[in-house]
């Protein structure tokens, strides 16, 4: 059954707390990174969790979340409420009510998706009354209250008010238990036989076990459907669409996340695997294509953005950047050292990043922005092609080839090579290059006597002050 809800505000009280925890960042110069808190706790509900990001086709930055009566999941009297921003995330209006009713009644983990060819924004999350993930029955009944419902709610208006759905039985294999929407962001594919295609992603528990599956529409949300389940070892999970048409997914996972690789347009996966330069202490993270409308002869097509806590416990907050559709992730910058949990990533109108992850010990929702410059690194292939052994003792030349990934000129930098203790590498001049450009040098690596057996060698390229490295192993002879 579906119903229009006009916006709606938390009452009086919240309208005046909201405007007070509004604030406003800074200009959004080149090379920086703003942020601002969107909730705080006790600030017009107990608690908030749970965030999602979207940029909608009007440039509208949407930014949906839990308010939670405590910080307990489903089944619990969970509202979902949502704030907007005109300005590029400069400036937020006052949050308002996308879905609410009375207790028992709970909605939670929302997940935005657009529709870029009808510019109908999703809302996805699930429904509680007497049972959450891990307790739900199985079965499709959609009016069992002992079954976790799927529902997600829809604007055709650019997020002022909306409409509710439930696809429970499209969706929901009668076998399975539990099964909500992965909270964050959902893609749609831009190329292929499959294009235009909408895709969510779910955990789905079935026999006592957690798996990821893709929910996905070919008709604009009319109908909807599930593929296979990928897993065992699923959990909130996010899809990507890399620039030959597969779709990625990325899996919560400690201690590194696992990647599945889809060739069907999400319907069945390949078998997880770690990404071990993925660390992660099973928590929701975010991976998007940054320039998904990029034709392949374009640097940027293959560039991906990923977001999560790099430690073993929920803090450190990491941005990372692929230049290889996600083969390698050279580029890091650290967002919050501190405590921060979820996290999800959009690319605003202008080109920057918008980030809404979970700051401190679930205190407050932040919005953050930056740019690519703030980031830093810079894409580049780098080979190192050594002799077959090195020989302890003596000073070897070994070739370096760095080819420019990047979509821009890099400046005359240099090559640096190193090892372990004891290795002298040296710094060489490396020329300038044109996108899509390299060139080998070579590189003296003095071997200390008494060495032997295998070791790391590590090149350093560097120029107009981003930086990229590579590594290899190398034999050494006595």
């Amino acid at each position: 059954m579906q119903r229009t809800v006009p916006t709606a505000l938390l009452g009086a009280a919240l309208l005046v707390a909201a405007t007070a925890v509004t604030g406003q960042a800074a200009a959004a110069t080149p090379g920086t990174l703003t942020s601002q808190d969107l909730t705080v706790d006790g600030v017009g509900s107990p608690h908030y969790r749970i965030p999602a990001l979207t940029t909608s086709v009007k440039g509208t930055v949407l930014a949906a979340y839990d308010a939670r009566p405590t910080l307990g999941d489903l089944p619990s009297n969970i509202g979902i409420v949502l704030r907007r921003s005109t300005d590029g995330g400069a400036t937020w209006q006052a949050q308002q009510v996308v879905r609410k009713d009375a207790a028992p009644a709970g909605y939670g983990d929302p997940s935005l998706l657009v529709d870029r060819q009808t510019g109908r924004i999703f809302l996805f999350y699930a429904a509680g009354v007497n049972q959450g993930f891990f307790g739900s029955a199985t079965g499709t009944d959609e009016s069992d209250p002992n079954v976790l419902q799927a529902d997600y709610s829809y604007s055709d208006d650019d997020g002022l008010t909306w409409t509710h759905r439930r696809i429970t039985k499209q969706i929901k294999n009668p076998a399975w238990g539990g099964m909500f929407a992965a909270s964050g962001e959902g893609i749609q594919l831009r190329n292929g036989p499959h294009k235009g295609r909408l895709i969510q992603q779910y955990a789905i528990r079935n026999n006592g076990a957690n798996y990821a599956v893709s929910a996905y529409s070919d008709d604009h949300g009319a109908t909807w459907r599930t593929g296979t389940p990928v897993g065992p070892g699923g959990d909130e999970n996010k899809t990507v669409e890399l620039n030959d048409g597969t779709v990625m997914l990325n899996n919560r996972s400690a201690p590194y996340r696992t990647v599945a690789l889809s060739t069907d347009g999400g319907v069945t996966y390949t078998p997880f695997v770690q990404d071990t330069e993925l660390p992660d202490p099973a928590n929701n993270g975010s991976i998007m294509r940054y320039a998904p409308d990029a034709p392949v002869s374009n640097p940027q097509s293959s560039w991906l953005l990923f977001s999560n806590t790099e430690a073993t416990s929920r803090k450190n907050l990491t941005v990372k950047m692929s230049c290889d559709n996600g083969k390698s992730w050279p580029i890091k910058k650290v967002v919050d050292a501190g405590a921060s949990a979820y996290s999800t990533l959009t690319r605003l109108p202008d080109g920057r990043l918008g980030l809404l992850y979970e700051r401190g010990n679930y205190e407050h929702i932040t919005y953050a922005s930056f740019d690519l410059k703030w980031l830093g690194g810079t894409c580049a292939d780098i080979t190192i092609t050594p002799p077959a052994s090195l020989k302890a003792g003596t000073t070897t030349d070994v070739t370096v080839r760095v080819v420019n990934r990047m979509d821009v000129r890099r400046s005359a930098g240099t090559v640096q090579l190193s090892g372990p203790a004891g290795w002298t590498g040296a710094t060489v001049a490396f020329p300038a290059t044109r996108p899509g450009e390299g060139a080998n040098v070579k590189v003296p690596v003095t071997v200390p006597s008494g060495a032997s057996g295998s070791a790391v060698l590590t090149a350093t390229y560097r120029a107009d002050g981003k930086q990229a490295s590579g590594s290899t192993a190398v034999t050494v002879a006595p």
